[in-house]
């Protein structure tokens, strides 16, 4: 027998009631230290990047080199959207983990 489609609605509607939870899991503090090691380790990683581009940048304008200097522009750019994407992770996650909160 089929079941009403009013009944479907209210299983779809159905809240399993689970919310994330600090501390429920161990090793959950060598997890953040790990995560944030490898967000430092990437900043790190964008200065260098973005230093080794402007040099690039630098020297295909002084050369006359067009391509080494588009080159150098673009991984200044890239490195710059790099830099704020990883300086904006936690604030990004937050948020839509916020709003993701909010669905009912």
């Amino acid at each position: 027998m089929p079941i009403p489609l009013a009944d479907r609605v209210i299983q779809l509607a159905y809240d399993p009631g689970i919310s994330p939870k600090g501390g429920g899991l161990p090793g959950l503090a060598v997890l953040k230290n790990v995560v944030n090691s490898i967000n430092l380790f990437g900043i790190v990683a964008v200065v260098g990047a973005l230093a080794v581009s402007l040099g690039v940048w630098a020297w295909g304008h002084h050369t006359g080199g067009h391509q080494a200097e588009a080159n150098g522009k673009k991984g200044a750019i890239v490195a710059a959207g790099a830099a704020l994407g990883l300086g904006a992770a936690n604030g990004v996650v937050a948020f839509f983990s916020a709003l993701g909160a909010q669905v009912q």
